[in-house]
This record gives structure tokens, C-alpha cells and sequence, in this order.
């Protein structure tokens, strides 16, 4: 110990050791002290003189410093001192004030270099290069990263520091590092857990560090459930009227969901959209914001305009704008919107978000069109933004943000564009109230050139891609003096860029001057009624080719641009209605007063200007002067859209156009040639069909008739059968004495073939019968299938059935002649029966009579009895069929019935997986608590130890009872 009294600060006779040589000894004895005591006593030193020889420390005792964490883990303290000195030696504490006093600093100038930003250069330098030094082996983040796992705050708090130094310095490469680590992630996620406030602030800083520019990290966090922490500590610290934390955790929001879609769904499906409603409840009081609650808010609302950004995808935005509208989010801020006392920038950055939250979605700027101001009498809020951005007087920057808003409420929103337009129409004009369209049209031509502009562009939205209300605008009339008639306000328009009266000095200004021609850009853009209006005034093409044609300034090369594109858009939408000026003579004129190259040379003026670019990039119109407003983002599709047609509609010749024309008529005629193939083929479809299920039904048929025609060459068969057997018993017994008996067989066996042939009769009419259809129906199809609508023969299908109804009518037509020759043999056997009876006489013939007539009276009671059992059997089905329709409805609820209790059982064994999982983490965490209190030292004893010991108890309880 007296060495370390000598080296720190004991007053010691001779030469004091200098700082490199102290440092020296101190790595020594670090090195090579057994003692735990004595390396502990020694880092101690290093972390005292880390601060104020940063380099030599650095330099000397990081390698030993690693090691004491590798190989000293079980010493909190000394882990402590050497992560505080590892910090000190990658962040000093002018680093760290300068970061936290860098918002509230003044911005200095680019141009003077200050000495103390120098020597924070240097500074950083050395802390990049001690970064790079640690994380060359990886281990040694992974090594941090389970100190994070400590509880100890000695240990935790300097780990956590030092991780977000080495993020700070080393972002990218400490970054990957955790990303392959296990539970890398997962151990920082837990730092927002801890019960103190000081490692779970410091955790928010080391987790804003982690996720900058990282997706996969990103995506980690959110699913690390860090939505839900983060809110719940935006509520437990007071949302907007919180401190720093709310701000840092707003940050951290911010990182997880700023170009990431992924989470940007994860947070929307997870209805933390809902959670942030609260957020925005302000009083009737507003005065006396803090400087932290404007921030909060401020960051806020950032975090909703994240969610609905334009740059998202269209699909991912509208679900957002659609559950903020449900929730009633879109509501409150419409609130604030018309809040009085509310901070400037808020109210800006108010209009902002809520010009987003409403951009493309009907149902959100239909219920921005009815919120109303509480004035007397109510105004409509859109009224009351339009007055603020015609008014010069309102900061640049919130009439930027009300011009974004009245674009977002009127893109891809028709209804809301004829609503605009309606308001400029003579017959809704109301003089008791201010409206929207008196509003642009009072900022249109007023005499400041930004109010022209934003105007200008405004309208011009209430025109985009909307050809009905350009046809209404045209109609519009403006009283410019009195005793004058009114003129339209087309005509007011290009007044002003091209007489050379008082109003004409105003627009003189190269601000105004691009906004009008914007507005007329897009108004006569694919409006042929627009161009001719334009045209019919004999000074317009004139002006416009003057301006061309001039050699003016850079300042106004803008200008000939946008006088170059209207005069294109007046050749390329004219519809040659008026004689003087038609495409080819408009053509004609800019070839002799301009010159095509030169007229091409000034179009393309527009996409080289600077502004051009910025403004193309995205729809919110962000500038950073007054001045530099010039170019609207949809104005640049609109230029890149028609600066290539242009072009060509310039250099085509009268020729060219001609071929044009007769190619367009080509094209037209060959479309509705292809038209009318079209339907030829949907009407051949349709038959083909018909006739497919035509030739299914006739091939049923021809089954059918097939079987009966089997049956029927059976019975025939068998009938030839018998009747072989009857000429042979007729020829056999033709010679005996007893004729009675000869005849009353005959006679049995003749009614018997009376019957069968009765049968074959009706069954051979109703083949007749069929067979007539069938050539009826075969004719039919030869009519319909041998000459189809397109000109070809019938279809292959067709022509298979017509061979199967052949072959069906051959066989049809055997059949009848095997019936005739039946019929013919049964003609010889009547004629012999007839001799045999002849021979046998009357009485004979009498008493067989009788009998056949008893036995046909027998047979025909015994038919209807079997009719009447028929008739009963029926009925007995039909009530079977009842029942068995009833069981049929009861089976079916059953079977809902099961699928519900299945689904029930699904879901509570999904219950109890999940609980068996929590029960399973719980438990693991039980036993690396256990595990860690042995560590320290703890004596404990385990739950079987424990069951253990009651059953030893038990036994012994019952031991001792037997023995009583």
C-alpha cells in the first residue's frame, strides 16, 4: 500500500514519477499482482488518471484492462473500475457534455473553424481508435455483453455506458457484432425493465445507438415487445408533459419505424395507433409551453407522419390513415388544429401530419371538409387555413404547411376538387360569406408574389387530372373595374403576363409569373376546350413567342421554359377548331419566329433548373427562402409527362401527321375488326358449349337406349327359344289320340305368346317414336354444326356423336326387322293353332275358354292387390324420405355443433401450450436465479431437497404414531 501512496498522492521526498511511469508501474502491478486486493487497488489508480492522460492509459492498460474482465469476473468492484476506465478512455467527459449541451449550444459558423472544435476532432479520433482496438476481437463485445446480465449497478451502469460509447464510435461494425450474438439483443431489451431509472434512461440512449440504420436490429427490438414498453413509459412519465425520457423514448420509436414496413405493420396491427390518441389532448390553456413539451409534442407528431408518409406503400398507408380516422386520432388533431395558444411550430407541424393522415384517403378529407373553427359564425377550417397562406404577414414556413394540407386534401379527391371550383361558379357565389375560391382568387392576384404563387398552385390542384371542372373553370367571370365587362378567368391570367399595365408590373416578378403559367399549364393540359379558349385571344400566341424568342437573363430562362411548354401544350391538345391557329400553322410559326432547335432548347430549360429536382423529389413543399419557391412536385409530373410528346409534335411535318392519322384510323379499324372476331368468338364459345351439353345429354341417351336395346335382343332371344320348343313339341305331338291335352298346352303357350308379342308391339312404337326424334334432332345439328358462323365445318365432338346416332338408328332399325319377322312367325303359329282347334272341336275349345277367363279374372284381382301394396310401399317411402330429411338437418347441427367444440379445444390446448411455455421460463429463470445466489454465496435448498425433507418428516410423524 505504500506504493500506491507514493505513485497517487502521497507527498514523497525526491522527484515526483511522472504520469507515463506511473501509469507503467500501475499495468505492471495489474499484471502481475496475485493478490485480488492489489490489482483491485491498482485499476483503481488507472481509473483516477484515465480522465486526465487518456491517451497513455489507453494505450498502456487496455489489454490488461480486458483481461481483468475475463479473468476477475467474480469481483464486482473491480469490474466496475475497469469498465469505468475503458469508458473514460473511448468517451471523455468533454465528449459527453458537448452531447448533451449540443441542442442548447448556438450554431457557430461553417466558416470559422474554432479551436475547441478541433480539439473535439482529435478527441473523437482517439475514441475511434480505442473503439476499433476493442472490437477487433469480437469476444470482448460478447465478454460486455454478459456483464449486461449483472444486477449489480457497479457493473451494469459502466457496461451499459460503455456499449453506447463503443455504438457512438464503431456503430456499423459493434452492430454486427450483436446482431450473430445469442440474446445479444434480448440482454439490452431487459435494460428497460430495471426497476432503476438511471440504467433504464441510459438503456434508451444505448438502444437509440443499436438501431440507427439497422433493420434487422430493427425488426428484432419491435418483436422484443419494445412497442409496449415504450408506451407504457410515455404514460407512466406523463406523455407530452414528460421530461427527457419521453423524449428519448419517442427517439427510439422513431428508429424502429422510419422506413421499415415491417414494423410499421407490426405497430399498426398491434393497436398501439389507438394508444397514441391520449398523446394529443390539450386544454382550452396553452399558454406556457415548456421547451421539453413542444419537443415531446413535436416528436409526436413526427411519429404519426412516419405511419402515413407518402413514401410508404399505398396499401400500408390507407390501413393507418383508416384506423386513425376509427380511433378518433385524426379527430384531436384537428382539435389542435383549431386550438388557440397553441406554439407556432406545433401548429405547423399540426397542419403537416394531419395533411398526410387525410392525402388520398376519401373518407379522412370528407371529414376534414366538415370541421369548422369556433368562431362566430363558424367558418370551415379549410377557409380559415386558405386565409392564413394569403396572408404575408403569417410565418413562411405555416404557410408552406397550409398550402401542403389544401394539396392533400384535394389530391385524388374529385368530390373536393368540384367543391373548390364550385365556390368561383357565379351561381353558388355567397356575398355575405368568404370563400375558399374568393380566397385563391383575392392571393392570385394580390400584390405579393408569393401569395400569386401559392394560389396558383392551389388552383391548379383543384384541376389535376380532373378534364369536368377545367370545362367549369372556363366559366368563371371577374369584375376587374367598374364600367368595364367582366372578363373570364382564363383571360385575367394571361392579362397579367402579357399587358403592360399596372397589374402586368406586379406579375413582372419571376414568381408570380411561374405560378400563372403552372396554373395554365395545367389547366389547358388535355382540355382541347381550354386551348381553344386560350387561342381565341389573338394576343396570347403572340406573347408567348416574344417571351421565346428574346435573349433574357439566367432569372428568366425559367420563364421561356414554361412559355415554351404552354405553347406546346397548345399544338399538342389543338383540336384545329379555329382556322388560324391550327397545329400545322402553330408549327409553321414557331419554325419561322423561333426555330425548332432553339424552341427545344428552351423546353428543356425547366428540368435544368435546381429548384426543378428538389421540388420533383417529394410532394411537401419544403424551402428554405420565400424566394426559392418555384416548382410544385405535381407540376414536374406533369412536365415530364409532356416534354417528350411535345418535343415530337414540334419536328413531325403535316406528312407525318397525315400517316399519324391514317395509322390512328388503320388502328381503329383493325381494333373493332378485332372487336367483332371478339364476339364471333364469344357467340362460337357459347355454341360450343350448348352443343358439349347437347352431346352429354345425347350420349346419356344413347347409354340408356343401348341397355334396352340389350334387354330387348335378350327377351327376342329367349322368345326364339320358346318358339323353337313349341314347333318341336307341335310336331311331336301333331300324331297322337289325346287332343285335349295337345290343345290346352297350345293354347297356355299361345296367350303366353300373345302377351310377350303385345309388349313387343308397344316397345317397338315407342323405338318408332324415338327414333323419329332422334333423326329430327340429328337433322337439327347437321343444319347447325355443318356450316358454323365462322365459315368452318362442324366440330370434331359434333361429328362423333352424328357416327354414334348412326350406328344407334342401324341398330334401331335391326331391331324392327327382327320384330317383323317375329310377327311373321307368330302368323304361321295362329294359323296352325287355328287348324289344331278346328280339328279338336267347340266343347274343347269352350272349356279352355272358361278357364283362360277364370285365370284372367284371378290375375286381375291379383294385380290390384299389388297395386295397393305399391300404393302403401309409397307411401311408407315417401314418410321414410321425411324422416330421414329430418335426420339429415339434425345430423348437420351436430356437426356444427362438433366443429365449434373442436375449435374450442384447439384453442384451449393453445392456452395451455402457452401456459406450459411461460410455466417452462419461469422456471428456467427460477434456476439462474438460484444459481447466481449460490454464486454469491447463498445457501440454498432445492424443491426436491425440500419435498425431501417432508417426506423424511412424514415418515417420521408416522413412525412415531405406530410406536404410540
Amino acid at each position: 500500500m505504500n506504493f500506491f501512496r507514493g505513485v497517487i498522492g502521497g507527498q514523497q521526498a525526491g522527484a515526483q514519477p511522472s504520469g507515463v511511469e506511473t501509469i507503467q508501474k500501475l499495468c505492471d502491478r495489474v499484471a502481475s499482482s496475485t493478490l485480488l486486493e492489489d490489482r483491485r487497488d491498482a485499476v483503481r489508480a488507472l481509473k483516477s488518471l484515465s480522465k486526465k492522460y487518456r491517451m497513455e492509459v489507453g494505450t498502456q492498460a487496455m489489454d490488461h484492462l480486458i483481461r481483468i474482465l475475463q479473468t476477475d469476473s467474480s469481483d464486482s468492484e473491480i469490474l466496475g473500475y475497469a469498465l469505468d476506465t475503458l469508458y473514460n478512455i473511448i468517451c471523455s467527459d468533454e465528449e459527453e457534455e458537448q452531447d448533451e449541451s449540443e441542442d442548447a449550444a448556438p450554431v457557430k459558423s461553417k466558416n470559422v473553424a474554432a479551436p475547441e472544435d478541433t480539439q473535439r476532432r482529435q478527441e473523437d479520433d482517439i475514441g475511434a481508435q480505442f473503439s476499433e482496438r476493442f472490437i477487433q476481437e469480437p469476444e470482448n463485445v460478447t465478454l460486455l455483453l454478459t456483464m449486461l446480465e449483472e444486477f449489480d449497478f457497479h457493473v451494469r451502469w459502466p457496461g451499459v455506458k460503455l456499449l453506447t460509447a463503443l455504438l457512438k464510435c464503431q456503430c456499423a461494425q459493434v452492430q454486427g457484432i450483436i446482431l450473430v450474438s445469442p440474446m445479444g439483443v434480448s440482454r439490452l431489451m431487459d435494460l428497460l425493465a430495471d426497476s432503476r431509472e438511471v440504467i433504464r434512461n441510459d438503456g434508451l440512449l444505448l438502444l437509440q445507438q443499436l438501431t440507427k440504420g439497422n433493420a434487422a436490429i430493427q425488426k428484432i427490438v419491435a418483436f422484443e415487445n419494445a412497442f409496449e414498453r415504450l408506451l407504457d413509459i410515455i404514460t407512466e412519465e406523463g406523455t407530452s408533459d414528460g421530461g427527457i425520457v419521453v423524449e428519448d423514448c419517442l427517439l427510439l420509436l422513431l428508429n424502429l419505424l422510419k422506413n421499415n414496413s415491417s414494423n410499421q405493420n407490426f405497430f399498426k396491427e398491434g393497436s398501439y395507433i389507438q394508444r397514441m390518441k391520449p398523446w394529443f389532448e390539450v386544454g382550452d390553456d396553452n399558454s406556457g409551453w415548456s421547451a421539453q413539451k413542444v419537443t415531446n409534442l413535436h416528436l409526436m407528431l413526427q411519429l404519426v407522419r412516419v405511419m402515413v408518409s407518402p413514401v410508404n406503400s399505398p396499401g400500408a398507408t390507407a390501413s393507418c390513415q383508416k384506423a386513425m380516422f376509427q380511433c378518433g386520432l385524426l379527430q384531436q388533431l384537428c382539435t389542435i388544429l383549431m386550438a388557440t395558444g397553441v406554439p407556432a411550430d406545433i401548429l405547423t407541424e399540426t397542419i403537416n401530419t394531419v395533411s398526410e393522415v387525410i392525402r388520398g384517403s376519401q373518407v379522412n378529407q370528407d371529414y376534414f371538409a366538415s370541421v369548422n373553427a369556433p368562431s362566430n359564425p363558424p367558418r370551415p377550417a379549410i377557409v380559415v387555413l386558405l386565409m392564413s397562406m394569403v396572408n404575408e404577414r403569417q410565418p413562411f414556413v405555416l404557410r408552406c404547411a397550409v398550402l401542403y394540407c389544401f394539396q392533400c386534401f384535394l389530391y385524388k379527391n374529385q368530390k373536393g376538387q368540384g367543391e373548390i371550383v364550385a365556390t368561383l361558379l357565379p351561381s353558388t357565389i355567397d356575398a355575405n360569406s368568404i370563400s375558399a375560391g374568393q380566397l385563391l382568387c383575392g392571393g392570385l392576384f394580390s400584390a405579393d408574389s408569393l401569395s400569386n404563387w401559392c394560389a396558383a398552385v392551389a388552383l391548379g390542384h383543384a384541376l389535376q387530372d380532373n378534364l369536368t371542372q377545367k370545362e367549369q373553370l372556363l366559366r368563371v367571370q371577374l369584375a376587374t373595374s367598374l364600367g368595364k365587362p367582366p372578363v373570364s378567368l382564363l383571360q385575367q391570367c394571361t392579362n397579367i403576363l402579357s399587358q403592360g399595365d399596372k397589374i402586368s408590373r406586379r406579375g413582372s416578378k419571376v414568381q408570380t409569373r411561374v405560378g400563372l403559367l403552372m396554373l395554365l399549364c395545367t389547366w389547358m393540359s388535355n382540355c382541347p376546350i381550354a386551348v381553344t379558349h386560350f387561342l381565341h385571344n389573338q394576343d396570347n400566341v403572340p406573347f408567348l413567342t416574344a417571351q421565346i424568342s428574346e435573349n433574357l437573363g439566367e432569372d428568366e430562362r425559367l420563364v421561356q421554359g414554361l412559355c415554351a411548354l404552354l405553347l406546346g401544350i397548345c399544338i399538342y391538345y389543338n383540336d384545329n377548331s379555329l382556322e388560324n391557329y391550327t397545329k400545322e400553322k402553330l408549327k409553321q410559326l414557331i419554325e419561322k419566329r423561333i426555330g425548332k432547335e432553339n424552341f427545344v432548347e428552351k423546353l428543356g430549360f425547366i428540368t435544368k433548373h435546381e429548384l426543378y429536382s428538389r421540388a420533383a423529389q417529394k410532394p411537401q413543399p419544403a424551402f428554405s427562402a420565400p424566394e426559392h419557391m418555384l416548382f410544385d412536385h405535381e407540376f414536374t409530373k406533369l412536365v415530364k409527362e409532356l416534354e417528350g410528346v411535345i418535343t415530337k409534335a414540334v419536328h413531325k411535318s403535316s406528312e407525318e401527321e397525315k400517316k399519324e392519322e391514317e395509322v390512328k384510323k388503320t388502328l381503329e379499324q383493325h381494333d373493332s375488326i378485332v372487336t367483332q372476331y371478339k364476339e364471333l368468338i364469344r357467340e362460337q364459345d357459347a355454341q360450343i358449349n350448348e352443343l358439349k351439353e347437347q352431346m352429354c345429354t345425347l350420349t346419356s341417351q344413347k347409354d340408356q337406349m343401348q341397355n334396352t336395346i340389350t334387354q330387348q335382343l335378350s327377351q327376342i332371344q329367349q322368345h326364339k327359344d320358346q318358339y323353337n320348343v313349341l314347333k318341336l313339341k307341335l310336331g311331336k305331338d301333331s300324331g297322337q289320340s289325346d287332343s285335349g291335352q295337345v290343345n290346352g298346352l297350345q293354347l297356355e303357350e299361345l296367350t303366353l305368346l300373345r302377351e310377350e308379342l303385345e309388349e313387343l308391339r308397344k316397345q317397338h312404337a315407342l323405338l318408332n317414336t324415338q327414333l323419329a326424334e332422334r333423326d329430327t334432332l340429328i337433322a337439327n345439328l347437321k343444319a347447325e354444326g355443318v356450316q358454323s358462323p365462322d365459315g368452318l365445318t362442324a366440330a370434331p365432338e359434333n361429328t362423333e356423336l352424328l357416327k354414334e346416332l348412326e350406328s344407334l338408328r342401324g341398330q334401331v332399325q335391326t331391331q324392327a326387322a327382327e320384330i317383323s319377322q317375329l310377327q311373321r312367325e307368330r302368323q304361321e303359329v295362329q294359323t296352325r293353332t287355328e287348324a289344331l282347334a278346328a280339328v279338336s272341336g267347340e266343347a274343347a275349345d269352350l272349356t279352355k275358354v272358361t278357364e283362360l277367363e277364370n285365370r284372367l279374372s284371378a290375375q286381375t284381382a291379383e294385380t290390384n292387390r299389388l297395386q295397393e301394396e305399391v300404393r302403401s310401399l309409397t307411401e311408407s317411402r315417401a314418410a321414410m324420405e321425411k324422416e330421414r330429411a329430418a335426420a339429415t338437418s339434425t345430423a348437420t347441427i351436430l356437426q356444427t355443433e362438433k366443429s365449434k367444440l373442436q375449435q374450442e379445444v384447439a384453442e384451449s390446448k393453445k392456452e395451455q401450450d402457452d401456459l406450459l411455455m411461460l410455466l417452462a421460463d419461469q422456471d428456467q429463470k427460477i434456476l439462474s436465479l438460484k444459481q447466481r445466489l449460490k454464486d454469491l454465496g447463498e445457501t440454498i435448498e432445492d424443491e426436491d431437497d425440500l419435498d425431501a425433507r417432508d417426506q423424511f418428516d412424514d415418515d417420521d410423524d408416522e413412525e412415531e404414531e405406530d410406536d404410540e
